[in-house]
């Protein structure tokens, strides 16, 4: 039985579609993407020789519509409160949560609905708390109509979680994720502490 979920999502420009270490996407939507090649879609991450990542990595961002984003940390302590917002009025478990300048970690609990659908959520809530306060990373890229191109990639990747030991695993490592790459660990105050699965017979999700 799934328990819960470790949920990573890529910033706009973070994790292209035709990424050589494989993605979550089954199509390559943008033109000038294609010519670095088809979607790779994987469960599992690819290894692949550094150099050549870091050499097709550079030349495809280059290719992209926008400039791929990098929050700050105001831009990410706002992202925060977005999630805060979708959390309280949804009722959501979040065990774990990690923001990067490029993507986001989550490890959250069994809902009512589909994981896909609380990603879509979580991602539209931090959206419109950026969007009220003027901190949209995209707002200099206006499209038609006005609407501003999506500060978020395509997808998401779903890691699912069937036990005890994979849900304290998960959490582990979004909550050193900061911190293995030389930044400061984040403290949400939606995050709820995981206090393992109930030991008295079957566990029932509605």
């Amino acid at each position: 039985m799934i328990h819960g979920y470790h949920l990573i999502w890529p910033a706009y420009g973070f994790w292209l579609p035709n990424d050589p270490r494989g993605s979550w996407s089954d199509t390559v939507y943008s033109l000038e993407l294609l010519r670095f090649g088809p979607a790779i879609k994987s469960i599992e991450k690819i290894p692949v020789d550094p150099d050549e990542y870091s050499r097709w990595r550079t030349q495809a961002q280059r290719a992209l519509r926008y400039p791929a984003v990098m929050f700050s940390e105001l831009q990410i302590a706002n992202i925060g409160a977005g999630f805060q917002s979708y959390v309280e009025k949804s009722g959501l478990i979040v065990w774990a949560c990690s923001i990067m300048p490029d993507h986001v970690h989550m490890v959250l609990g069994r809902h009512r609905y589909k994981i896909e659908n609380a990603a879509n959520l979580l991602k539209g809530a931090a959206t419109k708390r950026l969007l009220a306060e003027s901190l949209h990373p995209m707002q200099s890229y206006r499209e038609k109509e006005d609407r501003l191109p999506s500060m978020w990639g395509e997808g998401q990747w779903i890691v699912y979680l069937d036990t005890e030991e994979s849900i304290v695993n998960a959490i582990r490592y979004v909550n050193e994720n900061r911190t293995r790459e030389g930044m400061s660990f984040q403290s949400w105050s939606f995050v709820t502490p995981f206090d393992g699965l109930p030991t008295s017979g079957w566990t029932t999700y509605y």
